[in-house]
């Protein structure tokens, strides 16, 4: 098998890890927000893999999204390619663990809090106010377990390697 046949492979292993991911412990915050432990698949493969790993967060999103609601989370899926592209590019860049964890903090905070926000306040129409505090709720539940893929993926590299 090529090495271009085991990246994709890879990755869709990925995609399926996030999806079973956010299926496996969803911890209700307020209305319709939970915490998405699909996020933790989202960052190891981001540092593993660079931007190639947005692929992981973007599909996995609307892919669990799809089964989970039947709804198509645009807001969702361009707060995550953001976040891929910012710090897929920056990640291979950046060796440091806490610089990784302050840019992934930041990506989600501006993909999720701000840019998901504002596409679902247009979309639908809804007070940007009131979705600003929500987006920041989310924003919240989706770093955790986005900052601890980050710190796992050290150990997950290692394991590769063995």
């Amino acid at each position: 098998m090529s090495d271009k046949n085991k990246k994709i492979t890879v990755l869709g292993m990925g995609i399926a890890l996030y999806v079973v991911l956010s299926y496996t412990v969803k911890i209700p915050l307020i209305n319709q927000i939970r915490t998405d432990f699909g996020y933790l698949a989202f960052g190891v493969f981001l540092c593993l893999f660079g931007a190639e790993g947005t692929i992981v967060g973007v599909a996995g999103c609307i892919i669990s999204n799809l089964l989970y609601s039947g709804t198509f989370p645009i807001g969702w899926a361009l707060g995550q390619l953001f976040i891929g592209i910012v710090c897929g590019v920056l990640f291979k860049k950046i060796k440091s663990v806490p610089l990784r964890l302050l840019i992934g903090l930041a990506s989600v905070f501006i993909g999720i809090g701000v840019i998901k926000t504002l596409v679902e306040s247009v979309l639908f129409s809804l007070p940007l106010a009131a979705k600003f505090i929500r987006g920041a709720v989310a924003a919240v539940a989706d770093a955790v377990p986005f900052l601890a893929g980050i710190l796992l993926s050290g150990k997950v590299e290692k394991a590769i390697k063995k």
